[in-house]
């Protein structure tokens, strides 16, 4: 079984404390932009960063839907962790400063592919996919944050 990974960045115009603050917001941030690629989006404990639990389903392809139980740590300054109760999958954030009032936001997930034929389409292409899940993503959350940056 070889490791899959997929890894997708933008850059927010806004500080990266409040960039944070706002991906770490899963009770209201992160379920407003979520693309439709998610559903059953739903806060079960916390709701703020550390110690939160979230579900979701991602439709990665159309055959293709994970049922997400992520536990939510963040074992360094700028960095969500979320790991999947249901697979191997983790997903990190990372948020660092990207010049003034600006910040870039890296995610990164990976988790066990599976073996043989199948391994090999998967390692080939749910990291595009997934990616492509990721920009949309960031794009309204971009978008969401720097709508509240512009109204402060």
């Amino acid at each position: 079984m070889a490791q899959v990974e997929a890894t997708t960045e933008r850059v927010v115009a806004a500080d990266a404390e409040k960039v944070f603050d706002a991906l770490a917001d899963y009770s209201g941030t992160r379920g407003k932009v979520l693309p439709e690629q998610f559903s059953e989006y739903e806060v079960r404990e916390g709701g703020d960063g550390e110690g939160t639990l979230v579900h979701w389903k991602l439709q990665a392809t159309s055959k293709r839907v994970r049922d997400c139980l992520l536990e939510v740590s963040e074992p360094t300054d700028g960095e969500l962790v979320e790991k999947d109760r249901n697979s191997s999958m983790v997903t990190t954030w990372r948020v660092t400063p990207a010049g003034e009032g600006s910040s870039r936001v890296v995610v990164t997930t990976v988790w066990d592919g599976a073996g043989g034929v199948g391994g090999f389409f998967e390692r080939t292409f749910a990291p595009k996919g997934l990616g492509r899940i990721y920009d949309q993503f960031l794009d309204r959350f971009a978008a969401e944050v720097e709508k509240a940056e512009k109204a402060e």
